[in-house]
């Protein structure tokens, strides 16, 4: 049974059909290399290559079950129905043995962008252990994502080099019965390197390597999802997933819009790494190979990469359809009255020639009476007299704090495309342009 989170082209990919289909190319490919150097008749592989069919999946399965106990065994008999007596070529000499997630992780990646560029100054508080800290633009926040997805994309590739190997070296590795030349052959013809040492199968450092990868894409997924839900909590409200009109949140309660989609990238996160730590205990085998990979494998490797890929479009999803509040943001922004700018403050202390201690003194006085509710961090720096009007109205411009915002879109490469256009550049508070309560700016239709 295919599991419902499963792309059709992942789950064509995963197929028995898919399978028996690219073991019997493998066989006709290594009997026409075999014929190349004088093992085959030339006859022989023409006929092989015209006639041989896979036939009834369900047959090789009930052969399997029922006889041979073995996979490729039943996958030749069948295939050798189809051929007569030219199936005895077939497996001579020979021992048994990521595009469609890059696809989906680029159009997250593409998501991300025209996110980024639609809120490049769409102010909001920059939060550290989950408290304000100082100000950022949610098309930082995005820019951030951006340049992971963008390593991500990178390691898919670095994982499919690694992988991307094949071996026709035997049942130990030795190419006793076939020559290197059919390995050669074989592998240039399927796109794959061949592997310059190996038992009777492919080492399995490879498979644990290309796991690990896709855990670290995954655990990227998790990271943008995360963030999605904590700005998206009733109490922050900064974001919210797309909702659909019909869609319930919640059998008993009707008011819930829960960020259910991030909520499952999230969780499902946790078992692509759960599958990259059995992929590494496949690595050490008895001698020169037994078959406790083999297995897990069969669960672990068709699940990672249906989950990453399943995990990477529906998260491009709810990005291109995230509802974004910047009336919210600034809101919260000002909600401490300031505080985001006291390290602002601290330095325009430093700079009026006050020792660092004593203008640690008087921010944190004014930060912390602040935080217990006994004014606001601006009114109470003013009181201290410490600052003037307008050395304090300086501190308080977030564009101080932001002006470096074009030269980040920048080094990530995204400083090409237009900007919202309800915000233009960082300005002080209460004079931002401000689209309205619900803006939903996620998606191309508003870049």
């Amino acid at each position: 049974m295919i599991p419902r989170y499963t792309s059709p082209e992942m789950a064509a990919l995963w197929s028995p059909e898919t399978k028996f289909a690219t073991w019997l190319e493998i066989e006709l490919l290594a009997a026409e290399a075999q014929a190349r150097a004088g093992m085959v008749p030339e006859e022989a592989a023409r006929r092989l290559r015209e006639r041989a069919r896979v036939g009834s999946v369900a047959r090789i399965d009930e052969i399997e079950a029922r006889e041979t106990r073995h996979d490729v065994v039943a996958f030749l008999r069948v295939v050798g129905e189809s051929v007569g007596d030219d199936a005895r070529y077939l497996h001579l000499g020979l021992g048994s043995s990521a595009d469609l997630i890059s696809a989906s992780l680029g159009r997250l990646h593409r998501a991300l962008a025209v996110l980024a560029r639609a809120h490049r100054y769409t102010i909001m508080a920059g939060r550290t252990h989950g408290v304000h800290a100082e100000p950022v633009t949610f098309g930082l926040k995005a820019a951030l994502w951006y340049a992971e997805v963008d390593r991500g994309l990178e390691r898919l590739r670095r994982a499919r080099e690694v992988i991307g190997v094949g071996k026709i070296s035997g049942e130990v590795g030795t190419f006793a019965h076939t020559p290197p030349e059919v390995e050669a052959f074989v592998c240039e013809r399927l796109g794959l390197k061949p592997a310059p040492a190996s038992s009777q199968v492919i080492q399995r450092d490879r498979h644990a390597e290309y796991l690990a990868h896709l855990a670290v894409v995954a655990g990227t997924l998790e990271k943008i999802a995360t963030e999605i839900r904590q700005l998206a909590r009733t109490e922050v409200r900064e974001v919210e997933e797309p909702f659909h009109e019909g869609q319930t949140g919640s059998s008993a309660m009707p008011h819930k819009r829960n960020p259910i989609l991030s909520e499952r990238v999230a969780g499902l996160a946790r078992v692509v790494r759960g599958h990259a730590v059995v992929a590494l205990e496949n690595i050490a085998l008895w001698g020169e190979r037994d078959i406790t990979h083999s297995s897990a494998e069969r669960v672990i490797i068709p699940d990672a990469t249906s989950l990453l890929d399943y995990m990477a479009r529906t998260l491009a999803a709810v990005i291109e359809g995230l509802r974004v509040y910047p009336d919210r943001m600034r809101e919260n922004l000002e909600r401490t009255g300031g505080l985001v700018f006291s390290h602002q403050v601290l330095l325009a202390l430093l700079d009026g020639g006050r020792s660092r201690d004593e203008a640690y003194r008087i921010v944190q006085s004014a930060a912390m009476r602040a935080w217990e509710g006994r004014g606001r961090f601006r009114d109470l720096l003013r009181e201290s007299g410490a600052l003037s009007d307008t050395e304090l109205d300086a501190c308080f411009d977030p564009a101080d704090a932001l002006g470096h915002v074009d030269e980040i879109f920048l080094r990530v490469g995204l400083a090409e495309g237009p900007a919202a256009p309800a915000a233009r550049a960082p300005r002080p508070a209460g004079d931002q342009a401000r689209p309205g309560p619900g803006a939903r700016t996620g998606g191309p239709a508003d870049a």
